[in-house]
């Protein structure tokens, strides 16, 4: 306890609170910034006015961008990716888990894959030869482009294979001993006991599909099949994406570049910061857990 701990205990843990505390400020300012810009008036975010707290609150950013298509329709895009994207990550992260975490005895040629799957770490083929592979195969404008070339993420499934091993072996052995097969064995018995890693690699792959933005710039030819990730990135280079709109003719005083490109920025991060709390109580020992034991 704090109270019979030593002077240098004590300041250390209160140094360390103080830090972290910091970080975090750093971290959570920006966004509180960009928020509070959303929703001020254009006058004000123009003037540089808006610091913590918005300045003459207003909605007509956020109802601007409501009516624009491209912002729905890269929206929906996304949610499409992701949706496909989680299950088949996730889905071909625990199939490919599952067997490597066995024994040697109990896989033939475990060590011969478990290699192959470390040495795509080590070594890619490029993205010249990967935009090939995509393009030959017929991908490039589909949705498919976007979730099939990273289905597999390495770093995920050694997560999870190393969680797996971790698991008491007299577990398996009684199922199998009362008849149960490894899809038995590997739905009801190792995924139930495997929440932690499970919502931690979720976690992992939701942020992945939702935030990737440059495969969606290499192949997709058509901005009406842009992922809303690679939508935000080309508006926020872009030095003024409003001002041959007709539409925001009617609204000039109301909103402005700024104002909007602060809506979309923090409509595109608010779905992961909603899920986040949810899973991060899962985070650490997850990772913790899918990572010590080799």
């Amino acid at each position: 306890m704090l109270h019979q701990a030593s002077f240098a205990r004590k300041a250390f843990i209160v140094g360390n609170y103080l830090f972290l505390i910091s970080l975090s400020l750093l971290c959570l300012l920006p966004l509180v910034q960009v928020l509070s810009i959303s929703f001020s008036s254009s006058s004000a975010a123009s003037a540089g006015l808006v610091q913590l707290l918005p300045v003459d609150f207003t909605f007509s950013s956020y109802a601007y961008i409501m009516q624009k298509k491209e912002f729905i329709a890269s929206f929906l895009v996304t949610l499409q990716r992701f949706g496909l994207g989680f299950l088949i990550s996730m889905s071909l992260a625990v199939l490919s888990a599952y067997p490597l975490s066995k024994e040697q005895k109990d896989l033939k040629g475990r060590s011969v894959y478990a290699w192959f799957f470390v040495f795509t770490i080590l070594f890619s083929g490029g993205l010249i030869p990967t935009y090939m592979v995509v393009s030959q195969t017929g991908l490039v404008d589909t949705i498919w482009a976007l979730v099939i070339p990273g289905a597999v993420s390495v770093f995920n499934v050694i997560l999870l294979l190393n969680f797996f091993r971790g698991l008491p072996k007299e577990v398996e052995e009684s199922a199998f001993m009362d008849g149960a097969g490894h899809w038995t064995v590997l739905c009801r018995m190792i995924l139930p006991m495997s929440m932690p890693v499970l919502a931690t690699v979720a976690l992992f792959t939701m942020v992945f599909h939702w935030n990737s933005w440059f495969d969606g710039l290499i192949y997709m030819n058509f901005p009406q099949n842009y992922p809303l990730s690679t939508y935000l990135q080309l508006m926020v280079i872009n030095s003024n994406p409003m001002k041959t709109d007709p539409n925001h003719l009617s609204g000039i005083l109301e909103i402005s570049e700024r104002t909007t490109r602060s809506a979309q920025i923090f409509l595109g991060a608010l779905p992961i910061l909603i899920v986040y709390p949810f899973l991060q109580r899962f985070f650490v020992k997850g990772i913790v857990l899918g990572s010590v034991k080799g």
